[in-house]
């Protein structure tokens, strides 16, 4: 993308998309300019005319519909001088497979020219090597530009071709427009001057620019701050928005280093303050989303009619300028007139605190506090031992403040010192609104009973920017609803895997030329991890540390898609064509696939001696030799389809796990392709199922990217609950893997991978 301030070229111009169009996505014809500064063709337009207005497909912006339609909004000559350059340089007439000379049939009545050699830049016409010379000998064109047909073609002449364009009068053929008529703002050509302007002050076009352009430039300078301040305001809510997360990471740890010696019956309560801190993160992310999502929308929109304007004053003719000069200003200062947004919202960070009653099983244990941002830069400076106000202190140092204030909290009937009940709305702070509270209770149906105690507001510390906010209650999500919880016997008791994190690293290696796109992962040997990099191109080898092993090499041209390791060698994946090769690179065979589909999950059997694939719809499971041993529809539906584009995997017990796009579901089905389970509930938030793994144990991870998370089901397909969410630090997950049962690696979109290990409910 051409940045901020800087001048586009005309090759850059002429080789973009600029030149096309953004309905039909062909070349402009009768390319004709919104207010919005967007350009489509004529006919394009009358398509979308509906009720006396249409809406830009690019900004969304209504715009009315002129009264004469669509031919009467502005034609951008621009454009237009743009496009005659570039079809001078693609064709012409045609003579024996050759352009032919345009002056050949102008003397002796050939009905035909001769093959064309030359081009002449100041007449736009094709000449042979007869007429090129004479041309250069005549009175009237023995200054002209002659060049040579074949580097005019190839574009060496761009520029100069494009000085001498001349625009032409609309109409009177023939005529190049000359002058500008002040009173009318209108371009005239000489005939256009007699009449009806003769009367009108004119100025030559040149002379017009040089006193129109400073008052452009000046509303182009206006737009350019725009976008600097709208640019600042995205990276400061962006790195909020990290903040935001690395501090829930650290939050989650504390939480569960909390709970480690605590018992089982208090496992509930536990559950419940991750409940809060996942509905904290994810409110206050979608709430970021919707900030930067509109400050992103205003930044294109500026950023687009800044392009255009620029490209104008930097390559336009005289009259395209002064064509287009009312349209570009008013655009402009529409723009400079917007109100831009204000600083990021206060954001509260999440705090662990732990009460004195550590062993009192009718008491809570932990909760959160949460502090604006702001507040934690400010007491960051003041004091350079505490780490943003109190979230540097451990557990046990939080339960020490907490005994020093249980005087001030008033006790419950057993003795125990709780919180108080408020069921008033949450307190405000500096305009900054917690989530409400009426959204979260859905989740809580069909558990085991708990306590009903509802939040508490307090505030620690004398000056405002010590002051926290300590949350005793539940906090809703304002946008995505946790995953149906599971019943009481599974989420009182605490039987479902948790996930405990273990490392995160990037796959970027300094070799690489493209920022990864990590589209298969598998185990490959003791403790490490096959990742097939698309955008590079390559197998990478990574310990469960995160350290590089190096790659495998792959066959020249070939960009692998998913992977699998079997016994010595390894399948992937890479456009119609299934490949087995050896851990050096070697190809042992290759098989084609189907056409029809743009990528094809691999995976390995459990045995590590054969290789399932999808394919359109169908398993197919290949040995070592290159033979297809089985093949089979799931559930034998024709139409049912496992996922086309990724993901299959299979389970310890033998099974296969699939995500099914037609359907929207996860399908389990044993070797025989029998359907034993499949899950397709509101668990999936209406996202289409993406990457399945499988533990030593049979529970089947599930990734759904567009709300990130990653899900966990039973052997049998049913949904137990979310396993990982934003709050561990997921964005845009992409593909997973299990290794040895117990270590779930999860990429991300960016290319950075999470390792978490999957700690068993016995453990």
């Amino acid at each position: 993308m051409m940045s901020q301030g800087s001048s586009p070229s005309l090759l850059e111009a002429l080789s973009s998309d600029f030149l096309a169009c953004k309905i039909c996505l062909e070349q402009l014809r009768a390319p004709k300019t919104l207010p919005c500064l967007h350009t489509y063709c004529q006919d394009c337009l009358a398509q979308l005319a509906e009720g006396g207005h249409l809406r830009c497909p690019e900004c969304r912006e209504t715009v009315p519909v002129p009264p004469a339609g669509v031919a009467a909004f502005k034609t951008n000559f621009f454009v237009n001088g743009l496009l005659d350059l570039v079809r001078a340089r693609a064709g012409g007439d045609l003579h024996a497979g050759k352009p032919a000379c345009a002056l050949c049939p102008l003397m002796g009545g050939a009905s035909a020219g001769g093959p064309a050699t030359a081009r002449c830049l100041d007449c736009a016409d094709d000449l042979c090597q007869a007429c090129a010379d004479g041309h250069r000998c005549t009175r009237q064109t023995h200054t002209h530009r002659v060049v040579d047909l074949v580097g005019y073609r190839a574009g060496w002449y761009d520029e100069e071709a494009r000085e001498r364009q001349a625009a032409q009068c609309p109409q009177h053929p023939g005529e190049a427009l000359r002058f500008l008529c002040q009173p009318c703002s209108q371009l005239l050509c000489r005939e256009c001057r007699l009449d009806p302007h003769l009367d009108h002050p004119c100025l030559p076009l040149a002379e017009a620019v040089r006193a129109r352009r400073p008052g452009l430039e000046e509303l182009l300078a206006g737009v350019d701050k725009n976008l600097a301040e709208l640019e600042a305001a995205r990276m400061v809510e962006k790195e909020a928005l990290a903040r935001l997360r690395e501090q829930a990471a650290r939050v989650g740890t504390q939480v569960e280093e909390a709970a480690e010696g605590l018992l089982r019956a208090l496992l509930a309560q536990k559950k419940e303050v991750l409940g809060q801190l996942r509905a904290h993160v994810e409110a206050a992310e979608e709430a970021a989303r919707e900030r930067l999502g509109e400050l992103e929308g205003r930044e294109q929109v500026a950023r687009a009619a800044a392009a255009f304007a620029r490209r104008v004053l930097s390559l336009g003719r005289e009259a395209e300028i002064l064509s287009l000069e009312g349209a570009i200003a008013q655009r402009l200062r529409q723009l400079q007139d917007c109100p831009w947004m204000p600083g990021p919202a206060p954001c509260l960070l999440p705090q662990l605190e732990l009460h004195p009653g550590l062993l009192d099983k009718n008491s809570h244990l932990l909760w959160l506090s949460f502090e604006n941002q702001q507040s934690q830069k400010d007491s960051g400076k003041d004091g350079a031992g505490s780490q943003g106000g109190e979230e540097a202190q451990s557990p046990r140092e939080d339960g020490a403040k907490m005994e020093r204030q249980g005087a001030a909290q008033p006790q419950s009937r057993d003795g125990a010192q709780t919180p108080k009940e408020d069921r008033a709305q949450p307190a405000q702070e500096n305009g900054a609104q917690t989530p409400k509270t009426d959204r979260a209770q859905a989740p809580r149906e069909g558990r085991s009973q708990m306590p009903q105690e509802d939040g508490e507001v307090q505030t620690a510390g004398g000056g405002r920017s010590n002051k926290k906010r300590k949350f005793k209650g539940r906090l809703k999500s304002i946008s995505r609803e946790p995953s149906p919880a599971p019943g009481p016997n599974l989420e009182g008791s605490g039987l479902l895997p948790r996930p405990i994190f273990s490392c995160s690293f990037p796959t970027r290696m300094p070799g690489d030329k493209r920022s990864p796109r990590i589209t298969g992962l598998c185990p490959f040997g003791p403790r490490e991890i096959l990742v097939a990099d698309e955008q590079n191109r390559a197998l990478k080898r990574f310990s469960l540390n995160g350290d590089y092993k190096g790659a495998i090499p792959v066959p020249e041209g070939c960009s692998p898609c998913s992977v699998a390791a079997l016994q010595g060698a390894v399948a992937f994946s890479a456009g119609a064509r299934l490949y087995l090769i050896s851990p050096d690179g070697e190809v042992q065979w290759r098989r084609a696939l189907s056409l029809s589909q743009a990528s094809h999950a691999v995976a390995a059997m459990p045995s590590g001696d054969r290789v399932a694939v999808s394919v359109s719809g169908h398993v197919e499971v290949y040995n070592m030799e290159g033979s297809l041993a089985t093949r089979f529809i799931p559930g034998g539906k024709a139409n049912r389809g496992l996922r086309a584009l990724v993901f299959l995997t299979t389970s310890p017990q033998g099974n296969f796990v699939g995500s099914d796009w037609q359907q929207n579901s996860v399908v389990v089905c044993d070797g025989l392709g029998q359907v034993i389970g499949e899950y397709g509930g509101p668990g999936l938030h209406g996202c289409q199922p993406g990457s399945v793994s499988v533990d030593k144990k049979g529970y089947i991870f599930l990734t759904l990217r567009e709300v990130n998370k990653v899900v966990i089901l039973d052997p049998k397909g049913s949904l137990l609950g979310d396993f990982l969410t934003a709050y561990h630090g997921l964005e845009k997950p992409r593909v997973t893997t299990m290794v040895d049962g117990r270590y779930l690696v999860v990429s991300l979109s960016n290319g950075t991978i999470h390792i978490f290990r999957v700690r068993s409910p016995d453990s």
